[in-house]
């Protein structure tokens, strides 16, 4: 089979298929079962259930340090630290500060400065992450994505589309959504998309608060690649929350940080053409896909796996949610 990152043909299946990565236990239980068994689970004291999976060598790497607990009978790693989510926070943070300094985690090299949620069973604030660390501990991590487009007056939809800038820590130079980031812990996603709209695309508040439509979420269960950057087969289970944005035709998108090169204002086949090339970075292909779903562009006449692709835009997560 020929791998990913030389594919020049992606189908719309495929590019389901690069995000939504890690195995379904409906589709093959036996991989699946060999996929988990590979990897440690993450528990907190007190709470008896997953909130992630590491790599066996990430966890190796947790072995003797203080406020955790490696169990390799069982496969679990346990924050032992704590009874709330300030003192849990407190202890994940000394121990990736540490980390992050020894320079062990290519990952860590990214670090944010941001704090992003994890949640248990009951929609309770578990503790605080580092958002590059995030992915070495597999936990459900939020964002928010907007599409931004134009009608013109055939009628014809036609997509704002930003390409990453090339020194972005992740996917640089690769095409994305018009508006897109991470939640950070305690923010409204409906407040984290209106400061990421100003941020990244010079939309104003007013036009941004009055025009967004809400489409839903997009989930899926990535297993990262080289174009993540850093460690590679680190788990990414993530949620997305989903706006729509027509804008007037005198509104121009304009890159309000050092995050996005340039727009193109491209039509669906032009987009089209781009995602068969596999440009999009992986989860705003997701992105895109929904919207045309939604839109009708998409359909069951023109897509021969059209249910396979909608269910998979909308996975159920193996881990506790909001």
């Amino acid at each position: 089979m020929e791998p990913a990152a030389q594919k020049t043909n992606y189908s719309n299946l495929d590019l389901v298929d690069e995000c939504d990565s890690f195995p379904y236990y409906q589709v093959d239980p036996d991989l699946y079962a060999a996929s988990i068994s590979t990897y440690y689970e993450l528990r907190v004291r007190n709470h008896a259930y997953g909130i992630g999976y590491l790599l066996p060598s990430v966890a190796e790497v947790f072995r003797g340090v203080p406020n955790w607990d490696l169990n390799d009978a069982d496969r679990i790693l346990t924050l032992e630290a704590g009874d709330t989510a300030a003192e849990r926070s407190a202890a994940v943070e000394q121990t990736l500060l540490a980390l992050r300094a020894t320079g062990h985690f290519k990952v860590l090299d990214k670090w944010r400065d941001e704090l992003y949620a994890v949640y248990g069973r009951n929609k309770e604030l578990l503790f605080n992450v580092e958002r590059s660390a995030g992915p070495l501990f597999g936990v459900v991590m939020y964002g928010v994505h907007l599409t931004a487009y134009v009608r013109t007056k055939e009628g014809e939809i036609k997509i704002w589309t930003p390409r990453r800038a090339r020194t972005k820590q992740t996917y640089g130079g690769m095409l994305d959504n018009a508006v897109a980031g991470g939640i950070a812990s305690g923010e409204d996603p409906f407040e984290s998309m209106v400061r990421e709209c100003a941020e990244e695309a010079s939309l104003g508040e007013e036009l941004v608060r009055k025009g967004a439509k809400a489409c839903g979420t997009v989930t899926y269960h990535h297993i990262r690649t080289e174009k993540a950057g850093g460690e590679t087969k680190l788990l990414q289970p993530e949620c997305q929350y989903i706006w729509d944005l027509e804008l007037p035709k005198d509104v121009i998108p304009k890159p309000g940080d050092d995050e996005v090169e340039e727009f193109y204002l491209w039509s669906v086949e032009e987009v089209q053409e781009a995602m068969r090339k596999g440009e999009f970075k992986p989860n705003c292909a997701l992105v895109v896909l929904d919207f045309f779903v939604r839109h009708g562009i998409l359909t069951c006449e023109n897509e021969k796996d059209y249910i396979e692709i909608v269910s998979r835009l909308h996975r159920k997560l193996e881990f506790p949610t909001l």
